[in-house]
């Protein structure tokens, strides 16, 4: 016991160091490089200069919207494995996202201008519709099969919502703004952007680590679940609604990104073992410091012009999701 604890302590100061260093750097280069100095003065000396304005209002809620989205992207992929006890399963990959991105460009499409606000109400209704079909498939006693099932029919919704977003962009001579979507970025995030992810991804993440105790009852089979006591499509149904409005507030600021769902908790799962008290707050904590990095090498690998940012975590994430399904098919 007393050895486990120590692994917690030490990955979560190491993951912390990391993430610390990972936002300096975020918020330190770039077409114009910062120094610490100026970091400084623009938190606690702040002057209406170009170089402070830079800092305080672009630059530093561009990297707190980062962190967190990443830590929302990591949480809801944790849980989404959770409750189908499937590690390649992540809200992506069952089109969650995708369909957040679908409502989204519908209402670009239509001429809605386009706000955080705005924004936030076109994916949270689009996450609302393809999560009640997903919900539709955890509404039997779960199995193998049935299991199976969700991640099919989210992979099929994630295919076929991706393939109307991309017609929409042609039929509305919007291709260029709408592939930006479908790729994933933090262009022009502003305060009221970290605003929104901030409120719902923090609430968000109080209320899986108090359903975390479930979650690891749902985790070792509905019939051990059913012997204690609980429900599970009770569960399954209160973490997607949980789920749903962290996923439009990431696919609202950060765009569809993929995979970091998927990579995240599986890696916590390595460290820590299967308990989700822990691995809940540490998918957050890792997600942050995985999509971080990636937002770093998005707007450096190309300087001056930006890489979305869903080709980096693709580049990690579809290798790994190969390696893990063929783990599992073994």
């Amino acid at each position: 016991m007393k050895q486990n604890n120590k692994n917690t302590i030490t990955i979560l100061v190491c993951s912390i160091f990391i993430l610390m260093i990972g936002v300096f750097l975020a918020i330190s280069l770039g077409v114009t490089r910062i120094g610490i100095k100026e970091i400084w003065n623009s938190i606690f000396h702040y002057q209406e200069t170009l170089e402070l304005m830079l800092i305080r209002d672009v630059r530093i809620p561009r990297v707190l919207s980062v962190l967190i989205t990443g830590g929302i992207l990591g949480v809801t992929g944790a849980m989404i494995q959770g409750v189908t006890r499937n590690p390649i399963a992540e809200p992506s990959l069952l089109g969650v996202s995708q369909g957040a991105t679908l409502v989204i460009a519908i209402c670009y499409a239509a001429g809605i201008a386009i706000n955080t606000t705005n924004t936030y109400i076109a994916s949270f209704l689009g996450s609302v519709f393809s999560g009640i079909i997903v919900i539709g498939f955890t509404s039997r006693k779960s199995n193998h099969r049935s299991i199976t099932k969700i991640l099919l029919a989210g992979t099929a919704l994630s295919t076929f919502f991706i393939s109307l977003t991309t017609i929409i962009g042609l039929l509305s001579n919007q291709s260029q703004f709408i592939a930006f979507w479908v790729s994933g970025g933090f262009k022009n995030t502003s305060w009221s952007d970290f605003r929104l992810v901030a409120i719902i991804g923090l609430l968000g993440l109080i209320i899986a680590i108090l359903l975390s105790k479930k979650i690891n009852i749902l985790s070792l089979g509905d019939d051990i679940a059913i012997s204690l006591g609980e429900k599970p499509e009770n569960i399954r149904l209160f973490t997607f609604l949980i789920m749903i409005p962290m996923c439009a507030a990431a696919v609202a600021v950060g765009k569809n990104i993929g995979f970091v769902g998927l990579i995240v908790p599986h890696i916590v799962r390595k460290m820590l073992g299967e308990d989700y008290r822990k691995n809940i707050p540490f998918s957050f904590l890792l997600g942050a410091v995985l999509l971080t990095y990636s937002d770093i090498a998005a707007r450096l690998v190309y300087d001056p012009y930006e890489t979305p940012i869903g080709i980096f975590t693709a580049l990690i994430g579809v290798p790994f999701f190969i390696m893990v399904a063929r783990k599992e098919r073994g």
